[in-house]
Order: structure tokens, then sequence, then C-alpha cells
């Protein structure tokens, strides 16, 4: 993950902010730079970015010695996706003035999302060997040597920085995604409670506010009223859904919350009194807790994980529909899902581009999309490609995704919501993952202890998915004998 934080001006200016090249004109030198400055930081802070950027070039060229503008204008660049004119300009505010800490943080984090993983560690060193005590350069430094695999090195950084700051709820929240990758579950989930202070920037939503209290795991919920709500991604309640089953073996009544799509492929899940989509009306309870908090409920390590090949089953008759549909099975049928939500933070790093991929698919087996949303410029690929077969504008929702899943021999595809709902099916089921992929696939590992029917397929190197697609290929001809 790569962090966006910026650093905005510190201090205030007293001085009046014209709204035009011409009245700060009339404003004697030199109080006419400061003039054009304070007006560019008003719009920078409005994100009116604009009107900020001219007024930062004005600036400039009132006062071209002054450091501070161009890492003003670098900072509105970065923000605006700019991101190689963002390099030049902290270049230049780092020329005017060699211990510019800030622009070296600022700049380490542009070269991060850039993929120049090096380079961004050389100037987040260099902005802490002048300001040792920023947390924000060591955050972002933290997340590089994530980036780099260095899971040690990167936890005493976010370590360092929580030191600085306790109430860092980024650095906290990617600690315990660290702790989790290497399956220290112990301390994991505890800080993965995090995640509620970094709730906007992850999309959950606001923490939800309940007069009911929330069930910890400690306290008897034996003839209790359980609510249990999902909030993140489809993928994640899929995934965690399954503790309610284990809710109700504690003898609690559960009421399961989930998100629209997934209220029909959800209803065979074991133990839920009752499953009501988000939005609906609440019935009265006793309890309530999130579904991914149930993990930390429940001391659950990698040992312990509830993980039956299968807890949810298709609608059988709707699998009968596809089957018909389908026809008589002449070939291997192989499903393929390439991109996820586009909106997903990490979404550049784990969809692919189906033309990058078709031509590594071997002959002879029967190909179909199982994805719904298909992306315009891979809807090209897919209309040029005959051989793949898809049903996208059927899928009404997940229990014609499941059922269509059941009706083949593997599913491949990238991290995305159908991979889990595959694994939960308990159907055979290979996961491309990016080379820093998330946290829960656990480091080191081809297969995975959420669900026994997953197999992994992780890049050894960062970007290179042809290698990746190779192995894929060769496993293919090898299970069907191509």
């Amino acid at each position: 993950m790569s962090s966006l934080f910026d650093r905005f001006f510190k201090g205030k200016t007293t001085l009046p902010t014209p709204d035009s090249k011409e009245a700060a004109a009339s404003v004697p030198a030199p109080e006419q730079f400061d003039v054009v400055y304070a007006e560019a930081l008003r719009a920078a802070t409005a994100k009116d970015f604009e009107r900020a950027l001219p007024l930062y070039d004005q600036a400039i060229e009132l006062d071209p010695a002054r450091a501070e503008p161009y890492y003003k204008r670098a900072n509105a660049l970065r923000d605006i996706g700019h991101l190689e004119a963002a390099l030049t300009s902290y270049d230049q505010a780092i020329e005017r003035k060699p211990d510019y800490a800030f622009a070296y943080c600022n700049r380490g984090v542009v070269l991060h999302t850039l993929g120049s993983l090096d380079a961004a560690l050389s100037s987040l060193d260099a902005a802490l060997g002048l300001e040792p005590s920023d947390a924000f350069a060591h955050y972002n430094r933290a997340l590089v040597l994530q980036d780099r695999h260095r899971w040690d090195e990167a936890l005493a950084s976010y370590d360092r920085a929580i030191e600085i700051n306790p109430q860092f709820a980024a650095a906290q929240f990617n600690r315990s995604m660290v702790l989790l990758f290497q399956g220290d579950f112990k301390k994991g989930w505890p800080a993965f409670e995090w995640r509620w202070e970094n709730a906007q920037r992850l999309s959950i939503g606001a923490p939800r506010n309940f007069a009911e209290p929330l069930w910890h795991g400690k306290e008897s919920i034996a003839g209790k009223r359980l609510f249990l709500y999902s909030e993140q991604g489809l993928g994640d309640t899929v995934q965690f859904c399954r503790y309610a089953t284990l809710c109700a073996e504690l003898g609690a009544t559960v009421i399961l919350e989930v998100q629209p799509p997934l209220a029909g492929a959800l209803t065979s899940l074991a133990g839920v009194s009752q499953l009501i989509a988000k939005g609906s009306p609440l019935p009265p309870f006793d309890y309530q807790c999130p579904l991914m908090s149930l993990p930390l409920a429940f001391n659950t390590t990698v040992d312990t994980i509830p993980a039956h090949r299968k807890y949810l089953a298709s609608d059988a008759a709707k699998v009968a529909l596809w089957s018909n549909r389908l026809g008589m099975r002449s070939r291997p049928r192989i499903g393929l899902v390439w991109s996820g939500n586009p909106n997903n933070a990490i979404d550049h790093r784990r969809s692919i581009r189906l033309a990058d991929w078709i031509t590594h698919l071997p002959s002879g087996l029967q190909y179909f999309c199982l994805q719904k949303d298909v992306r315009e410029a891979d809807q090209a690929a897919l209309d040029s490609n005959p051989a793949i077969l898809s049903y996208a504008d059927d899928l009404l929702d997940f229990t014609d995704t499941a059922a269509l899943c059941e009706c083949m021999d593997i599913v491949v595809t990238v991290d995305t919501s159908v991979a889990h709902l595959s694994g939960a099916l308990g159907l055979p089921t290979w996961l491309l993952l990016a080379y820093t992929p998330d946290w829960r696939w656990i480091l080191g590992r081809n297969d995975t202890p959420w669900y026994p029917s997953v197999k992994l397929y992780q890049q050894k190197a960062a970007g290179d998915w042809t290698e990746v697609f190779s192995r894929v290929a060769a496993d293919l001809r090898r299970e069907f004998r191509r």
C-alpha cells in the first residue's frame, strides 16, 4: 500500500488574499510574493488545484530562490496524479533547500507510487536523516519495505512511527496486516481493530453505533440474539461469514446482515437464523459484532481457522439450469476471472488485462468468463476471442455466479470475490496473486488455510504476470494431459 499524506504549510499569514494576478501586482514588493503564495495555499487547501497551480507558478516567478513554492506545487501535482512533474518540483525544492526533510519524504512517497522502490527508500532515508522523529517518514518507509518483502524491517519502521505517535491509525492498521501476513494472528487480530480509525480511507464507512454491546467473545451468548454484519468488500463477507456457524454453536440466535448482491448466495450458511440484506430494517438483538472482528473474538490462530472444505452450497435448481444451458461437456471447462473492482486501492496490482492472458491459455480446453462486469478494454479482447464464452448479461447475482462456477472443472481467478465464493463452495480454485498480495493469503504458501480447495500462484517478481501465466498453463496441461 502506498500513502499520499500531505504536508500543508505550518503557520498562517495575515496578509490580504486577492483573487487575481492584477490585484496581487498592486501590492508593493516584497509583499507581492506573500500575497500570491498565501492565495495559492488557500486554493490548495480547498483542493482547488486548477487555481492553485498557476498561483504557485506565479509565486515561483516572483521569487525563484524560495524552496517552499516548489514543494507545495509538487504536493498539488501529486494529488492530481501528475507524478513525474511532482518529482521534478520536489527536486527543485531540494535543490534550493538541501535539508528539506518534508520534500524528501513526499518525494519518496511519489517514487513508491511509481514503483521505484530503491529510490523511494533512499529518499525516505534521507528524510529521516534530517528529521529522525518524523512519524510519517517512518510509516512510508515501512510501506516500501513491505513491498520489498523486508517484513521485519517494515515492522520496525511501523513500531518507530507508532512510538512517535501512538495514535497513528494508518501505521497501527498497516502493521496489523504485516503481522497477519506473517501468520502472527495473536498480535495481528487486536491490531486489526485499528481499521475503524481508517474507515474513510478503507471505504468501509464509519463504525456503526448501536445501543447493544459489542460481543468480544468473552460474554456468554447462549440464548442471546447476536447481530453480525458485513463491513468491507464482498469477498471479505464471504470469507468471514463462516464464523456465524461458530456463533450458533455457542447457542446464539444469529442474525446476519450482508450486502444485497450476496443475500441469495449465503442462504445455505449453517447456523444463521435470519439473513437480511443491508439497508433492511433490523430486528431486535442483544449483542452485535462486525464480521471481521470475529477472528479476534474466537482467538483464531492459523491452526484454528474454521476451514471446512465447503461451507456454502449453490442453488441446485440454478446449477441444473446452467448445466442444461451449457450442454454436454466435450472438453474440460475452465472459468476465468481477470479483474475486480476498479475502485479497490490495490486493483492495479491484482487485476490483469485479458489480452495479456489470452495467448498463454492452453488450447483444447473450454474457457468461460465468470465475471459480470467486464471493462471496456477487456470487452474488446473478449469479443475478438469467441473461444472464451461469456454469459455476463445473465449473471444476475451471486447465485448465478455460484451455479456457473459449479459447472467448471477449475476456476482460475485473480483476487476477487469470485475467488472467495468458489473457495467457500469447495470448488477447485486457482488463485493468481500479486508479488505483495493481500494479508489474508499468508506468507510463503501455495495453499491457504482459509480454503482447502484453493491453490495459490503468487508472482515471483513484482508486476510479472507472464511467469504466473506460464505456471498456470503448465499445470492446466498437466491436469488434463494437454
